[in-house]
């Protein structure tokens, strides 16, 4: 505090009067200050200022002292005003003091110090301040990149990549039958990827990709003022480093805490990784639209080929769609596509990334798309889940991740063939029976279902109640519950398209299923029989087709591989094989037809005029008469066909009495397509098999299961002999129908009790095919339903088809066989010149050796002759 705020000092006698607290001015105080109006002007501060006149009695003040700290006066009651004289000398104590903290000079009178020293002080504590407060904010950044490094991902995902991809099973001929995936992405390796398409990806997200080491500041910078400037995040920053850290370890997200973690991976892995395994990465990575991640997707959908065969055009646009890929795909907007293509080739030719010629002729080049590929999963959906069982079985676990490619034995155009027979041949079922809408009420309809449904794996009777034709739904109650059928899914009963209300009348039984459980109320149609066929090549045993159903769908019941049903006379060609092969039965064995001359197991035969007198084996085998092959395996012994039946590949549980000669044990078509396979080749078992290769993700291909090495069940001479009793069936026998082929077919047809089951199993020199026919839950098929009308007919379309352009062949004779004239009677030799002989097979040893005797009564006629006049 200045001596001039201290007042006039008392003398030594005077008491000390208290200081009181003032205000400048009060007009009602006892003071004798003069008024403010009197006072003279006074300067802040002076160096000539005299010292205030001292109070009487006069003296002489002391020399300058130290300043003393006195403390601000007491503020005053509020009811008290203090007096304005000590309040003054406080503010001009108060104004001199900061005058000399601003002049930085000793108290007292004295020049003014050099401003140099001051400048010098204020730098050095500007400077230790500046320091400071940098040093906090290093430590600060360090903390903060110390909490953001402590749980940052790793990079290691990036070095050991292994996204997931597409794994695809294809036809032999490399047709894709399907694809199994969580993305659809293929990777490709960088070195792989054409540069046109590598450069165009630069041009359009991050030109400088190669020169800076992970961030471009200049660009966060530029996309931080446009944002600023349109009050939006209208652009990003972002170079491939970042997107692909964005992409691959973290989240898309938008926050700060994600956008640190960014930065910081996008340096770590530029240190970690070279320039050309990050943009493997982003290249693989990206999203094109449509559901396709990576290049090689992309170029696949949109140009229908690799990546490999893009042209420098293609590249832009692909490129340009990775910005919006719903905006600027070709297939949602091929206007808004040509100009972001144009945008990214104007960016090629502005960093020189390709000649400008190039850019030119690019700009020119129309965009021209691939056909939008369709789903090809009703071609073969029986095939993907095999095969896809057979990956699992492969490689375990890592089947998830994808990447793998499963070639598989089935011939396209073969599998087509059979898909159609077999709708083809339910539809003309459908046809027979009136299974084609519209329905109405009849007279016969059976009576519904009544209670409650608990089994949704059969099939039940329900009552049309109404019909929604704004949803397409048929409601119908099915006993206790109420169920609705979307007709748009029922093609197969509804193939013209009509409404509900004209598909089926109010009242109408109709015959549905559950699909799922009963309490959900949704409901299938299942008016007609199901069918299946699986065709194997004759000499590799490979599958070519394989039909599970009429409707193709994945994860449908495969009846071709799965649904075991009795296989009727086909199963006779095992019996009567199997006494060939033990020598103990040959084609011109007599054998008995009527079902009396049977003990134990008496079967009728289906045609009531058989069982009139024996047969040879050759015409029961080609009428198909029951007796005969109980007969047979009477003789051969039951227990050595069911061991035989092991050999041919029927896995099946089979019983060893004489109803098996009339396939009364279950099997699978294809168990009889095999076991008729071996027939072909010459006596030869194989297994089927489906699943011929399978590579991994980097092209390797994978060890498989091991598979049987082929074996011989029979001779070839057996085997012939056989197929040309089988021969007998198409040519003379049930499956006259097959003779429309116009080339060797052998085959057998076969019916079960009350025509539950209906088959067709056979073969040509090539192929070897099973059909079948039923309903699942073993209704009858109803009357005049039999092999040859209900199984032949899809087996005849589909040979047809597959034997389209192949030259008739006749099954080879091979050495060991004998052929001689018999006498069709009574299967002996006939007698030299005999008119009514016919020639049978043998095999080498086994012929007839007696002579047919002749008829006595032709004997007779014969002497008689002899006496006519001429």
């Amino acid at each position: 505090m200045l001596p001039e705020a201290q007042g006039p000092r008392p003398g030594p006698s005077a008491p000390s009067a208290p200081l009181e607290p003032t205000l400048p001015y009060d007009a009602g105080a006892a003071s004798s200050d003069p008024t403010p109006s009197e006072r003279a002007p006074t300067r802040l501060w002076s160096p000539q200022r005299p010292a205030p006149p001292p109070s009487p009695p006069a003296a002489v003040p002391p020399p300058p002292s130290p300043p003393l700290a006195v403390p601000p006066p007491p503020s005053p009651p509020a009811a008290v005003r203090p007096p304005p004289a000590r309040v003054a000398a406080a503010l001009r104590a108060a104004v001199a003091a900061l005058g000399r903290i601003l002049q930085r000079k000793p108290r007292g009178a004295g020049p003014r110090p050099p401003l140099r020293p001051q400048l010098l002080r204020w730098g050095k504590r500007l400077a230790i301040a500046f320091a400071g407060l940098l040093a906090a904010a290093v430590l600060a950044f360090f903390l903060v990149v110390r909490r953001y490094e402590a749980d940052l991902p790793t990079t290691a995902e990036l070095k050991n990549y292994n996204p997931p991809q597409v794994t695809r099973f294809l036809a032999r001929d490399g047709t894709v039958l399907g694809e199994l995936f969580v993305e659809r992405r293929t990777l490709v390796p960088v070195t792989e990827i054409p540069p046109v398409m590598s450069l165009a990806a630069l041009a359009a997200e991050d030109a400088r990709f190669y020169k800076h080491d992970g961030l471009n500041y200049l660009g966060m910078l530029r996309a931080l003022l446009v944002n600023l400037r349109s009050a939006e995040a209208r652009q990003g920053g972002s170079t491939i480093t970042q997107q692909v850290v964005k992409n691959v370890l973290l989240t898309h997200e938008r926050t700060l805490d994600r956008k640190m973690r960014e930065l910081l991976l996008a340096r770590r892995i530029e240190q970690e990784l070279t320039k050309d395994q990050i943009l493997e990465l982003y290249l693989n990575h990206i999203y094109f639209g449509h559901g396709r991640y990576g290049v090689e997707e992309a170029a696949r959908f949109y140009f229908g080929k690799s990546v490999r065969q893009v042209t420098l055009a293609e590249a832009a646009l692909l490129a340009g769609i990775v910005k919006g890929p719903s905006i600027y795909s070709p297939r949602v907007n091929k206007e808004r596509a040509e100009k972001r293509r144009a945008f990214v080739l104007g960016q090629m030719r502005e960093k020189r990334f390709v000649p400008a010629a190039q850019v030119d002729a690019a700009l020119a080049e129309p965009i021209r798309l691939a056909p939008e590929p369709e789903h090809s999963d009703e071609l073969a959906p029986e095939v993907l889940a095999e095969a896809e069982r057979a990956l699992r079985k492969a490689v375990g676990p890592e089947a998830r991740y994808g990447g793998y490619t499963v070639v598989t034995s089935i011939d396209p155009t073969m599998q087509a063939a059979a898909r159609a027979a077999v709708r083809q041949n339910l539809d003309a079922y459908a046809a027979r029976h009136g299974l084609v809408a519209p329905f109405v009420r009849k007279k016969g309809d059976p009576a519904p279902f009544q209670g409650a449904p608990r089994d949704q794996n059969r099939a039940y009777l329900g009552v049309v109640t109404g019909a929604d034709d704004a949803r397409g739904t048929l409601a119908i109650r099915v006993g206790a519950a109420q169920g609705t059928v979307d007709l748009r899914s029922e093609r197969r009963y509804n193939p013209r398209g009509l409404p509900p209300s004209r598909f089926a009348e109010v009242g109408k039984v109709l015959r549905v299923r559950f699909a799922g459980e009963p309490e959900a109320g949704k409901l299938r149609l299942d008016l007609g029989p199901q069918g299946a066929l699986v065709a194997l090549d004759a000499r590799t045993r490979e599958i070519v087709a394989l039909v599970g159903g009429y409707e193709g769908a994945r994860g449908g019941l495969d009846r071709a591989s799965h649904a075991h049903r009795q296989p009727g006379s086909t199963f006779k060609a095992i019996v009567y094989g199997y006494g060939i092969h033990a020598r103990k039965l040959t084609a011109a064995s007599m054998l008995e037809t009527n079902p009396a001359a049977l003990e134990g197991y008496k079967p009728g035969n289906y045609d009531e005029s058989e069982g009139q007198s024996p047969k040879r084996l050759r015409e029961a085998l080609a009428h198909s008469v029951n007796v005969a092959a109980v007969a047979a395996l009477r003789d051969v012994g039951p227990e050595a066909v069911v061991a035989w039946a092991r050999e041919l590949g029927i896995a099946s549980k089979l019983g060893a009495d004489l109803s098996l000669a009339l396939g009364a044990y279950e099997v699978t078509p294809r168990e009889m397509a095999g076991a008729y396979a071996t027939f072909a080749a010459g006596g030869v078992v194989q297994e089927p098999v489906l699943v011929t290769k399978i590579m991994g993700p980097r092209g390797e291909a994978l060890p498989l299961p091991a598979r049987p090495p082929p074996r011989p069940a029979m001779t070839a001479a057996e085997a012939y002999v056989t197929t040309d009793l089988l021969t007998s069936v198409v040519k003379v026998g049930t499956a006259k129908q097959a003779l429309s082929l116009r080339r060797p077919i052998a085959g057998k047809t076969g019916t079960t009790n009350d025509a539950k089951d209906a088959w067709f199993v056979g073969y040509s020199t090539d192929i070897a095919c099973a059909v079948w026919t039923g309903f699942d839950d073993a209704t009858p098929l109803g009357g005049g339903e039999v092999g040859s009308s209900a199984a032949l007919p899809a087996f005849i379309a589909f040979m047809d088809k597959a034997h389209a352009g192949r030259p008739a062949t006749d099954f080879p004779e091979p050495l060991g066989i004998v052929r001689l004239p018999i006498d069709p009677e009574t299967g002996a030799l006939a007698m030299p010149g005999q008119e009514n002989a016919v020639e049978e097979v043998f095999l080498e040893g086994t012929e007839p050796t007696g002579v047919a005797l002749p008829d006595p009564s032709a004997i007779g006629q014969g002497i008689l002759d002899l006496f006519k006049p001429q």
